[in-house]
């Protein structure tokens, strides 16, 4: 047990400390830089962060409980939940640009408009079109973790009752079920607030750029040739931390008066209101937004010219398929994804075995979920730093290394809960005929969850698809994935190859959510009581 607490520390708790540690050596005696657009950048990176947060947790309330309703959750929540914050930024910029697929469809019959607007709707000074695509992204899942924490509780009996006592489906879910739920909402909601404030991928797509949010502004000093800009990238990532630790501690103090307040409000048992749901509303707007968004990136990766104010392009083509250039950067993410999978599915399982083995949980969790609670800006500068003193240098190794941070804590969160649940009797039963511990690990437990495995395997892909800092940083631009290309070409005059870049980027992901889903179907094809679900 203590060799595995020692590994597990080795390799994900001390890197991130490591890197911190950098960071504030970086800092260390330097004076506070005085940049042009500082004040702007901290106000927009609260505004966008904080609000992106706030609609997140608001929307998600009305929906978990519709689709709890329903029972559809994989259904409606897979696709975003998969698909990379670049992917989707990229698709929205495309969408709801100025010169925009929505403009075009909307031109010139119904606005009049036979040339691009002088609007600004993509990058604006207070990034409305940043926080929309965070909430597009963070929302679902918020909606996840709420159901997976409903599965605990007995929903149905309390709904049951509720309705007995005169209250509407949705005021039971407000009122009785989700105070209930919250407890198990508060880490996920803090890194859900870490990640909004800390973004830069999609703030380099969505949000303004003069001046950018703090995150970026960061990046541009830590990547400029001038190698005095690093000493302010490092106390700029110090004053992120704070606001990030500033944030979180708000949030702390606000949940103990808003509870106040709640259990006033709930005292008085009104049962009256306004009676319109929302929740199909915003669920249709999600998934049209989202479906524009795939769909744009489709078109643009086939058209030959698209004039504006043309709905459709002139004409398709596959020549910027035929081209290739996407090759070499798809190999890239999928060779290191696979990396990052196979080395986190087996520390996960190291992890769980030696739980089991000797009774005890380990408690290393802070460390685990670390970098998700620090801004990666920050770390993985310093990381990259720590990396060349060890004598790693740029490359595919250190970015493995450093996406594992990342995918190794979801990975051991979606295998840990069906890893415990298993039944011990199985176990048990296999022990008394004279199954060692690995015979046990490899002929019962690893079978019964092949579901899980693979499922843990396609979120650990879909994290490690969508990193862009773990791979610009640590990788010192000479890794070309998916997601570095279609940041760096947004900004560029071929809007095929974005898109094209932007497309396998969304479609990687999916392709092994699908993947999982179908894996336990055809391994257990002829065994209908372990197909499970994945």
């Amino acid at each position: 047990m203590v060799l595995v607490a020692a590994l597990m520390l080795v390799l994900i708790g001390l890197p991130v400390l490591a890197g911190l540690g950098v960071m504030l050596a970086q800092a260390w005696g330097q004076g506070w830089p005085d940049l042009p657009g500082l004040a702007v950048g901290l106000r927009l990176t609260l505004v966008t962060g904080v609000g992106a947060t706030l609609l997140s947790l608001a929307v998600s309330i009305p929906l978990a409980r519709w689709l709890w309703a329903r029972g559809a959750a994989r259904g409606w929540l897979a696709p975003f939940l998969a698909v990379p914050h670049a992917a989707l930024g990229l698709g929205l910029a495309f969408l709801l640009a100025p010169s925009g697929w929505l403009v075009r469809l909307l031109s010139p019959w119904a606005t009049g408009w036979n040339l691009p607007p002088q609007l600004v709707t993509v990058g604006d000074p207070w990034g409305v079109t940043l926080i929309l695509g965070l909430l597009l992204k963070e929302a679902p899942f918020l909606i996840l973790v709420t159901l997976v924490a409903a599965a605990n509780l007995p929903v149905a009996r309390i709904m049951a009752e509720g309705r007995s006592l005169g209250y509407r489906p949705g005021q039971v879910w407000l009122r009785l079920i989700w105070p209930q739920l919250y407890p198990s909402l508060r880490l996920p909601l803090f890194i859900v607030l870490a990640f909004s404030l800390s973004v830069v991928d999609m703030a380099l797509l969505l949000g303004p750029s003069h001046p950018p949010t703090l995150a970026v502004q960061i990046l541009r000093l830590f990547t400029a040739p001038d190698p005095a800009l690093q000493g302010p990238a490092a106390m700029l990532s110090l004053l992120l931390l704070g606001v990030m630790a500033g944030a979180i501690g708000l949030w702390i103090g606000a949940e103990r008066v808003l509870a106040a307040l709640a259990r006033r409000w709930l005292r008085r048992g009104v049962r009256g209101g306004w009676r319109l749901d929302a929740a199909p509303v915003l669920a249709v707007s999600g998934v049209a937004l989202g479906a524009g968004a795939a769909g744009v990136l489709l078109l643009w990766s086939l058209a030959t010219r698209w004039h504006f104010p043309a709905a459709l392009p002139e004409g398709l083509s596959m020549a910027a398929w035929r081209a290739a250039r996407w090759v070499a950067p798809a190999a890239e993410t999928l060779l290191i994804g696979a990396a990052v999978i196979l080395v986190a599915l087996l520390l996960a399982l190291i992890w769980l075995e030696a739980e089991d083995r000797s009774g005890r949980r380990l408690r290393l969790g802070a460390f685990i979920v670390l970098p998700l609670l620090v801004p990666q800006i920050g770390f993985l500068q310093g990381l990259a730093a720590g990396f060349l003193h060890l004598g790693l240098p740029p490359g595919r190794i250190a970015v493995i290394w450093a996406e594992l941070l990342f995918v190794f804590p979801y990975v051991l969160l979606a295998l840990a809960g069906p890893w415990r649940a298993l039944d011990p009797q199985q176990v048990i039963a296999a022990a008394s005929l004279g199954a060692g511990p690995w015979r046990r690990l490899w002929r019962i437990k690893l079978p019964l969850l092949a579901g899980p495995l693979a499922t843990a395997a396609a979120i650990g892909f879909a994290v490690s698809a969508a990193q862009f800092l773990a791979v610009l940083l640590p990788g010192a631009g000479r890794v070309q994935v998916l997601a570095t290309e279609a940041v760096a070409l947004a900004s560029g005059a071929d809007r095929r190859l974005s898109a094209l870049h932007g497309l396998l980027l969304a479609a990687l992901p999916l392709i092994g959510y699908a993947a999982a889903l179908w894996l336990p179907l055809w391994l257990w094809r002829d065994r209908a009581a372990m197909k499970g679900s994945a």
